[in-house]
Parts: structure tokens; sequence; C-alpha cells
């Protein structure tokens, strides 16, 4: 198991409160992972405090409605179906617009099989696109 580096001045209550206030201003947690790394030297929260910035915001009642992986996954799947509609004959883009959403398929089985997710719950493109905007 990895030591919390001893050159991080921040306590765990700094760093929760510096989470929070990062979350408020409305950036997602790999934003708020990269802000805590670029701007105030924390490396990993989980090394640091013990939990991820999800947990930690769990902790504090702000928990994601969905993960982020999931919509970033069902947000560049609308972009594709987008781009579809123009350009109708884009093969390629087709057998992207699979595997995005095989994967989105994917994540959301092992998401509701982590709790995650509410059991039966569908990814389907329409209601997809209203989700994202």
């Amino acid at each position: 198991m990895a030591v919390k580096p001893e050159w991080i001045e921040y306590s765990n209550e700094e760093i929760e409160e510096l989470i929070l206030k990062l979350r408020k201003e409305g950036n997602s947690t790999s934003m708020i992972g990269t802000v805590l790394r670029d701007q105030y030297g924390i490396p990993d929260v989980k090394l640091v405090t013990g939990m991820k910035i999800t947990h930690v915001l769990e902790k504090h009642g702000q928990k994601l409605e969905y993960p982020e992986d999931l919509m970033n996954l069902i947000r560049k799947a609308v972009n594709i179906r987008d781009h579809l509609i123009e350009n109708p004959k884009d093969l390629h883009t087709r057998r992207g617009l699979r595997i995005v959403e095989s994967n989105i398929r994917r994540l959301v089985k092992y998401y509701t099989r982590e709790g995650m997710l509410p059991e039966g719950w569908r990814y389907e493109p329409k209601q997809a696109a209203l989700l994202v905007k």
C-alpha cells in the first residue's frame, strides 16, 4: 500500500472542502482531480484521504446521478448520431457508433450489477439525447 506523501500540506478536511468547492463550480470528478493535481499539488486524492473523489462527494450528499464515464460515452454516441443524420453514408462512423453503444451496454450491465444504476435501466438513443442535453 502506498503512503501519503510527506510534502502535502493540506489536511483531509481541507481537501474535502476543496473537492466540494470545485464541484459547486460545476466541475466533473475528473476535472476536480486534474485541478487538485495541477493547482494544489495533490497527486492522488485516494492516496491522501483514503477515499476517491466520488466517495467524498457521496459522503457529503452530492452523489452523481449517473457515473461520469457512462455519461461521456452517451454524449459521444449522441454526437455520432447527429453526425450520421447529416452524413448517412459515413460507414466508418456507423461502425464507430456500434462500438460506442456496445461499450455503453457493457458499462450499464456493470453499473446495474454494482447498484450504481437502478435495476432494469436501459440505454435508449432517444432518451439518451434528452438526458445529455
